[in-house]
């Protein structure tokens, strides 16, 4: 009988035990999820050797012939079944740096400089005797049956849906610090229908963190008879090493080990490039740090992208940095882009909103969508989501079109114990109705340019969805009775207890 989801869940939870308590959630994500990348791996390696070595069982040479053709090469002493073996070794923590650095060297450039930023020898992991304790029981929980990953026993979504798993518990468990490497699932899915990425579309996250979002966007992409297909090219920057990492393993947990992503600052140095020029996308998807400070002011003004001509964002407050990038990012006259943002980047003004009235002008935004509070890992904020569309440039296919839509859908969401949550049927909503592009009272407004001049650029959702609910007529006289009826039982009452009190004596 085939182990389910949750069963590997839960045996992959328990493995963090071992950690808790020595290291902070935010670290031991890395030796958890790198413990699991390369029992997939060695499990994957093992059940295509094995099936090459049956069918070639007479020509040794054919069966190394094979071998090289896999998508990943795997040295025996690099293996997870090695490394269980030696288990109880005094120098355990080495040997799974050393099987990590033959890993990365035998599959260059695929996974060039994925474990760069972790070391099982570290002293994190506590003095030698308590260090080697604790990654014999690590080795030993993810050797749990349960954890049998070779593709003839499980299917491989199950692997890639488990890593995702892990990262949204340690997302959840690193506070403020999740969100700068997990967008939350029912946020991605809604971001990736709302851009319905093409067939033969080149895909962008420049703040991509651990990769959730760039794959569900891929994960939207259909063919003409609306099947999933995989005829894509993702690419992505992120600025945090070990992040990086996380997003580079679950691309290729995932099925997407052909993706480009580049570890760089996405502002300062951007690394996605053609010639000399910035690399152009059909569809731009990003949740960005929230107002980041420091984002690179100092360079803006000579930028040689020439990125930020509509105007410098604020030195503490890198939304439009982000923005700006990635619009410019998109394919002329016919890239899209879909960005997370705080209300903020809605209506403040200064340099911010000088940029906004430029987007507007020149007939970029597309759509305004406001989200539910207490969606995101570390904050309650709500938050927005934005919809450019270059299309909508002269000479694109939407060049016409000049409204801009707004959604609220910030008060329709499944309350959870910790975090809120949009429902398929939420995202399904809002979906309709940005691809129908139709009012809805109380919900969405098609909005002209003129209307948003007069609001002074103001961006700010309540503006343009009147969500105003009349409150209902109030009978006086049914008031004035009750206040009455309850004066009456007051009175009553107090009888009662001067009478209590007086058998008392008091």
């Amino acid at each position: 009988m085939p182990v389910s989801s949750s069963e590997i869940n839960a045996v992959l939870w328990r493995a963090c035990d071992t950690f808790r308590g020595v290291v902070d959630p935010s670290d031991y994500k890395n030796y958890v999820l790198v413990m699991l990348f390369l029992k997939y791996i060695s499990d994957v390696w093992k059940d295509h050797k094995a099936k090459i070595e049956q069918k070639y069982a007479n020509d040794p040479k054919m069966v190394e012939r094979q071998l090289k053709r896999e998508r990943f090469r795997l040295p025996h002493d690099c293996t997870f079944d090695f490394l269980y073996e030696h288990r109880k070794a005094d120098n355990v923590g080495e040997l799974i740096d050393q099987a990590l650095e033959a890993i990365e060297e035998e599959n260059t450039p695929k996974l060039n400089g994925v474990f760069r930023k972790i070391s099982f020898n570290s002293d994190n992991l506590g003095d030698t005797k308590d260090r080697n304790r604790r990654l014999k029981a690590v080795i030993e929980d993810f050797a749990d049956p349960k954890l049998d990953l070779r593709p003839s026993v499980i299917d491989e979504d199950v692997i890639g849906n488990a890593y995702m798993y892990m990262i949204e518990r340690f997302a959840a468990d690193s506070g403020k610090k999740g969100g700068e490497f997990y967008t939350p699932t029912c946020v991605s899915k809604l971001l990736a229908k709302l851009l319905a990425p093409q067939e033969g579309s080149r895909i962008c996250d420049p703040a991509c963190g651990s990769c959730s979002l760039l794959i569900r966007a891929a994960d939207e992409v259909r063919d003409s008879a609306g099947n999933p297909s995989t005829n894509y090219a993702l690419y992505g920057q992120e600025s945090n090493g070990a992040t990086w990492a996380l997003g580079r393993m679950n691309l290729f947990l995932h099925g997407k080990d052909g993706a480009d992503i580049k570890w760089c600052d996405t502002i300062n140095n951007p690394q996605l490039l053609e010639g000399d020029q910035l690399m152009h996308f059909d569809v731009v998807v990003a949740n960005p740090p929230f107002s980041l400070d420091k984002w690179g002011q100092d360079h803006a003004e000579n930028d040689e992208y020439k990125r930020f001509t509509r105007g410098i964002p604020p030195k503490s407050k890198g939304d439009y940095a982000f923005i700006s990038h990635m619009v410019e990012t998109a394919l002329p006259q016919k890239g899209r882009v879909g960005v997370i943002v705080p209300h903020g980047v809605l209506f403040r003004g200064g340099s911010e909103g000088r940029i906004r009235k430029a987007f507007l002008e020149e007939n970029l935004l597309d759509a305004v969508v406001g989200l539910p509070e207490n969606l995101f890992f570390g904050t309650g904020i709500p938050a927005a989501i934005l919809i450019f569309d270059r299309s909508r440039e002269q000479g694109g296919k939407y060049h016409k079109r000049k409204d801009v839509l707004f959604i609220d859908a910030s008060r329709e969401f499944k309350p959870g114990k910790n975090q809120n949550e949009l429902a398929d049927e939420h995202i399904s909503k809002i979906v309709a109705t940005f691809n129908e592009r139709k009012p809805i009272d109380k919900y969405s407004a098609l909005s002209t340019p003129e209307l948003i001049a007069e609001n002074d650029y103001n961006l700010n959702i309540p503006r343009y969805v009147d969500t105003f609910e009349e409150e209902e007529e109030i009978d006086l006289q049914a008031v004035q009775a009750e206040i009455q009826r309850l004066e009456g039982e007051l009175v009553q009452t107090r009888e009662k207890l001067n009478s209590y009190l007086k058998e008392l004596g008091i």
